[in-house]
């Protein structure tokens, strides 16, 4: 069975039932102009299957998508004889030339959420009475969902989350700080008292070194320190170091969800995206993709200096009631000068917008919760 087999246009609207899938392969193909040539279905039958295949497991990149190009498995060989200043030159030189050759549809793409929307709209032509059986996309009337996440990659960056957690107390929010098992010491007590205030602690990686997917047994000698650890932390949530990813082996890792995806980015070393804004079923667990810029990308790589972008692309997002995801750092943003954008950013987005404001433990538990009620109805 495909990965993303619950995870087609009706599964994301909440209608799950096989007896309309004839009407919804036909709605996709009539939506299908939206989607890039590549994401296109080839063939009427499974026509939606085929658009999640393409689309949310990145198949119109091609079947080497996820394989590192052997300068880039040649980089993260040698980058721990490398000083920090010249990774972040040797980075900013590769982002920069990432974003010249693909970064058309940055920050926004918005071409796999008008597809959605349009087929919507064409199945319900099809089929009236379906337009009664759409569920509401989030808990409490929210428009949309705001998650914020953290991947904490350094010693450095694990003595700064506390700057980060009085920031959101503050505001009133909480975040998920995701930290690297086997690159410093992680107290108990710290996982402990995140959990006490309400915060979230998931596992990013067991090393930070670019090398999990070099080949299958050094991913199933990660995954074994990997899953051993969630089960010590308590946590359900993951994250690949350097957004590494490959679906399949993923499947290993216990846990509720990952977040190794993202809709639209450039700027990493698997580049790409799965286009789009709401959480989806990638096999056995919820991927809960990144949807607004990384932090280090807009301060390092693009010089922002506010919060400018991340609040234009949350209001696409509430616009079209996704899941406004951050991927940030506390070894960027408690920089000095670089604090001020993060607090701009909650206090624009949670004061003008007022979302559903989520750990993404509790995203992937409504996720699941709302797929059960919508196959439940279905039958």
């Amino acid at each position: 069975m495909s990965l993303v087999a619950h995870s087609r246009v009706q599964d994301l609207f909440g209608i799950g039932d096989e007896a309309d899938s004839v009407v919804w392969d036909e709605a996709t193909l009539r939506a299908r102009e939206c989607l890039p040539p590549a994401a296109r279905p080839r063939a009427q039958v499974d026509a939606a299957l085929q658009v999640a295949e393409l689309v949310l497991l990145e198949g119109q990149y091609g079947p080497q998508h996820y394989r590192l190009s052997r300068a880039k498995r040649l980089y993260y060989r040698v980058r721990p004889l490398m000083t920090p200043a010249a990774r972040r030159v040797l980075r900013r030189a590769v982002v920069r030339r990432g974003a010249a050759n693909g970064g058309a549809n940055w920050p926004v793409d918005d071409r796999y959420v008008r597809h959605a929307e349009d087929a919507l709209q064409a199945a319900c032509l099809l089929q009236p009475p379906l337009r009664d059986e759409v569920r509401p996309f989030w808990p409490q009337g929210k428009r949309f969902a705001l998650v914020l996440t953290h991947d904490v990659e350094s010693a450095e960056g694990l003595a700064r989350i506390w700057d980060l957690v009085e920031v959101e107390e503050r505001v009133g929010v909480r975040s998920s700080f995701n930290l690297v098992a086997g690159e410093y010491p992680v107290d108990m007590a710290l996982v402990r008292e995140l959990h006490a205030r309400g915060f979230e602690v998931g596992v990013h990686g067991w090393r930070h070194d670019g090398r999990m997917f070099e080949s299958l047994s050094r991913f199933d000698g990660d995954c074994v320190h990997i899953n051993q650890t969630l089960r010590e932390w308590g946590a359900v949530g993951f994250r690949s170091p350097m957004t590494h990813r490959h679906p399949v082996p993923m499947q290993e890792l216990a846990v509720e969800y990952d977040s190794s995806f993202f809709d639209t980015d450039p700027f990493e070393p698997i580049s790409g995206g799965v286009m789009t804004i709401w959480p989806f079923f990638m096999g056995r667990f919820v991927e809960l993709p990144y949807t607004l810029p990384q932090d280090h990308t807009l301060i390092e790589t693009m010089g922002e200096t506010t919060p400018r972008l991340w609040i234009e692309k949350s209001r696409f997002i509430g616009e079209h009631g996704g899941m406004a995801l951050l991927n940030s750092h506390p070894e960027y943003l408690c920089l000095a000068g670089n604090l001020h954008m993060y607090e701009g950013f909650l206090d624009a987005v949670c004061c003008e917008s007022d979302p559903w404001r989520a750990l993404p433990k509790d995203v992937a538990a409504w996720w699941r919760q709302r797929a059960t009620a919508g196959r439940i109805a279905g039958q």
